[in-house]
């Protein structure tokens, strides 16, 4: 039983390996890897800690939490990779994985049921839009992997009481508080199954499990103390949510229904009407089956969502709802894994003898969506990624092809990190040849007295930022292009044209 257990799960995880190879090279080929803004920047993260003027473990920043930049850091290093952006989805497919390996192993347990396991990883692994974002530089497919392992070793861990189980969900948690901060919200609740999970003379075997999961929240406090001085600096910077959002209203804002309504709605647009509605009866034939702790878990990624667009300063915008735009659609995915495990109760109901046909039909009606409508344009998130990214991508190629024929390595670009890396990215020289505000004092020192210490050739700035401002007082240099893209603002490219002062 064992050896089927193992040869299964094996065939589970090559399947996965290249229907993951496959999402990723569709994505490649059609040049869609850097759509999502973020996407660019995760990578350029990694890329910094060792290609900057100033390279090392002080480039991993505030806002962003590390694990999916060190993940992706061995496959930076190489400018190829790099460049074309599969530096970014070796990791993320690797993760996913592991995430759908995970999902089969516990849904398996849960309801002692391979058929249910492979309808719960089939309806995960085949949604185009979590296909889309493990193809790419984002995070979602490294937290589906913490999570999931997550809830197997838990589940495990009440089987067996051991320390190797224990541990392995203290990694898993330490691993997802290092990736997303909803990561740091289902620490309580695990400990609390944990704890109630562990015999009375296991309790400290439990504790374990608590210690690790507490180690990555208390690790990003003391950097961002060491650092910035605050350990809430990534809460409350000038880099966080609270910062970019600022106190504009939006739906949802102090108002749970809305909230509930806006998140609602990027689940279904995220997972299909077909899942969303099957995962409902679903859900009824878990509770019937007493699976209680998955059904749990897997939902609290989804209740943090709402909690923080009611309190924290997350909005979600999804195009039915107004204000009809594209924002954080993406986090509608969270539910994505709840919604698989559901379903697979409608499979684990049934008598043993019609289990596969039900989990064939079971397949069927959570993506019949994506086979009817197979347009990418109607994939939710990698159409958010495409109308969100159209000015930027648009002014990033036009002052590549501005700048490449022109840029003498060693002359030296200031500019400001964001989105304007891409432009560097595009034209493929070092990011070492240029000069940001991720380069601490000096940096700062260069924009204030631009007369003393500025010498770079090259000024590249959005219109009114602190570099723009820096060349134009200067005096030394002349606005050589200006790109105006509708939607984006001004990308002023700027030349030294003066002697350096004696």
């Amino acid at each position: 039983m064992q050896k089927q257990r193992t040869g299964s799960g094996v065939w589970v995880v090559l399947v996965l390996a290249a229907w993951s190879a496959a999402a990723v090279w569709f994505f490649y080929s059609r040049g869609w890897l850097f759509y999502y803004g973020d996407a660019e920047a995760h990578l350029n993260i990694a890329r910094r800690i060792l290609d900057s003027q100033t390279p090392g473990y002080d480039q991993i920043g505030t806002a962003w939490l590390p694990l999916p930049h060190w993940l992706m850091l061995p496959f930076a290093r190489s400018d190829a990779w790099w460049r074309s952006g599969i530096a970014g989805s070796i990791s993320a497919a690797a993760c996913f994985v592991a995430a759908g390996a995970f999902l089969f192993a516990a849904v398996r347990r849960a309801f002692a049921s391979a058929s249910a396991a492979v309808a719960a990883t089939a309806l995960f692994a085949l949604n185009p839009n979590l296909l889309y974002m493990q193809s790419t530089a984002m995070t979602e497919a490294v937290f589906f992997a913490a999570v999931l392992a997550l809830l197997y070793f838990t589940m495990r861990f009440r089987e067996t009481q051991g320390w190797g189980m224990a541990a392995g969900a203290g990694m898993a948690a330490f691993a997802g508080t290092l990736t997303r901060y909803e990561g740091w919200f289902l620490i309580p609740f695990a400990a609390l199954y944990m704890l109630s999970a562990a015999r009375r003379r296991r309790k400290g075997v439990a504790m374990l499990f608590c210690a690790l999961g507490a180690l990555g929240p208390l690790y990003w406090l003391a950097h961002n103390w060491w650092l910035y001085g605050d350990p809430l600096e990534f809460y409350r910077g000038p880099y966080s949510a609270w910062a970019i959002q600022g106190t504009q209203p939006y739906p949802g804002k102090g108002d749970w229904p809305t909230a509930w309504l806006y998140f609602r709605t990027a689940t279904q647009l995220c997972a299909g009407p077909g899942l969303a509605l099957m995962a409902i009866a679903g859900a009824a034939a878990s509770l019937a089956r007493r699976v209680f702790w998955p059904l749990a878990l897997l939902a609290l990624p989804g209740v943090f969502y709402i909690w923080s667009i009611h309190s924290s300063a997350t909005p979600i915008f999804v195009p039915t709802l107004w204000p009809h735009s594209y924002y954080n659609t993406r986090y509608g995915l969270a539910a994505l894994p709840l919604l698989a495990v559901a379903s697979a109760g409608l499979v684990a109901i049934m008598p043993s003898r019609m289990r596969a046909i039900t989990a064939a039909l079971v397949i069927a009606a959570g993506t019949v969506h994506w086979m009817v409508e197979p347009q990418p344009r109607n994939w939710i998130v990698w159409e958010e990624s495409r109308v969100n990214s159209e000015a930027r991508r648009a002014w990033t190629r036009e002052a590549a092809e501005y700048l490449a024929p022109r840029y003498v390595r060693g002359s030296g670009i200031i500019t400001s990190f964001g989105d304007l890396t891409g432009i560097y990215r595009q034209m493929g020289i070092p990011l070492r040849e240029t000069f940001t505000g991720d380069n601490g004092l000096p940096w700062l020192a260069t924009v204030r007295r631009p007369e003393l210490f500025l010498w770079q050739e090259w000024a590249v700035a959005m219109h009114g930022d602190a570099v723009a401002a820096a060349a134009v007082r200067d005096g030394r240099y002349s606005l050589e292009k200006s790109i105006m893209v509708k939607g984006a603002p001004a990308i002023e490219i700027y030349r030294r044209t003066g002697g350096n002062r004696g």
